[in-house]
């Protein structure tokens, strides 16, 4: 009897420290790890840190780490609640083409969804293609002479390009880049035929007669671009790649500040202001319980992890 005694007050003891623990929550500015500045995800995770920071009553600094970066510095941070990153595919779906320092599902604690968000598919001003129909014959006439620019392996970009080269049947090669930002670099200097950038990322250099674009990735088209067809529609029916990112934290993380985190991030993202900057960008607000955002990554990985690991994928 004393010993179940003595066992009672200590998870008495254990369940009041993680109690107060996360009613103290947040003790410090907070950081949220996400992609190269400038970029789609940037500018999201900007929007985001904004909204949360006056009811969290602390800072809440953005730092551009790049995908690979900003993942292991999360992984590796202390499991209170403190570090978060903005994160889409790359974070779970890289591990299975490349080694990575962390586990997607071991390490990381999902918090809540923000968006789902397509790409752009953008050609060089000099690149002799006004249509999706053009480039593939022009490609399928050069194998291997055109390149496209991506991000890190996994991302959105990337993603985008080889799905192109698979339903599309033409041999283009793929160029990395630590972020999207170089990438288009890259394609402004005529060093990379092509690369697949977030609409808000690509609007000014379209209008500016610096880039071409040729189509849109999601299914629809959008409503800030509806004269940009979509590459479903452009001779590739069923073609979508949709960035569908998100905020994690830690694993191990509590349940309570996990919660906390959620109701702030989930609050933000349903205020009509946040939904019309969200909207503007390009990408439609998606917001989600921790549990279905931990669903969604898990679908995703079944889905994609046999395809990345075909002889095929590059």
């Amino acid at each position: 009897m004393r010993k179940l005694a003595a066992a009672i007050v200590f998870l008495s003891l254990f369940q009041f420290a993680h109690f107060a623990s996360a009613q103290g929550f947040p003790s410090k500015p907070l950081r949220i790890f996400t992609a190269d500045a400038g970029s789609g995800n940037d500018q999201l995770t900007r929007l985001v840190a904004q909204a949360i920071a006056i009811p969290l009553g602390q800072p809440v600094v953005v730092e551009n780490r790049g995908p690979t970066l900003s993942a292991i510095a999360t992984a590796k941070a202390a499991p209170d609640g403190h570090t978060l990153v903005f994160a889409a595919s790359a974070l779970w779906l890289s591990p299975f083409v490349e080694d990575v320092s962390y586990d997607p599902v071991k390490d990381f604690s999902p918090i809540s969804m923000v968006s789902n968000q397509p790409v752009v598919l953008v050609v060089s001003a000099s690149l002799p293609v006004n249509s999706i129909k053009e480039l593939i014959a022009l490609a399928k006439a050069k194998p291997g002479i055109f390149n496209y620019g991506s991000s890190a392996t996994a991302t959105v970009s990337h993603l985008a390009g080889e799905l192109l080269k698979s339903m599309g049947g033409i041999d283009i090669v793929r160029i990395p880049y630590k972020g999207i930002q170089p990438a288009l670099s890259a394609v402004l200097a005529d060093e990379v035929h092509m690369t697949f950038p977030t609409p808000a990322g690509a609007v000014g250099l379209v209008k500016a007669g610096k880039l071409k674009m040729l189509a849109v990735s999601s299914l629809a088209r959008l409503e800030i671009l509806p004269n940009v067809p979509t590459l479903s529609e452009s001779g590739l029916p069923g073609y979508e790649v949709m960035s569908r990112a998100g905020i994690l934290t830690t694993g191990r993380v509590q349940a309570a500040i996990i919660n906390r985190l959620n109701k702030e991030i989930v609050g933000a993202i349903k205020s009509p202001n946040f939904e019309k900057k969200i909207l503007a960008l390009g990408s439609e607000p998606n917001s989600s319980t921790p549990e279905a955002f931990k669903d969604r990554i898990e679908k995703d990985m079944s889905r994609m992890g046999s395809l990345m690991k075909s002889p095929n994928w590059k």
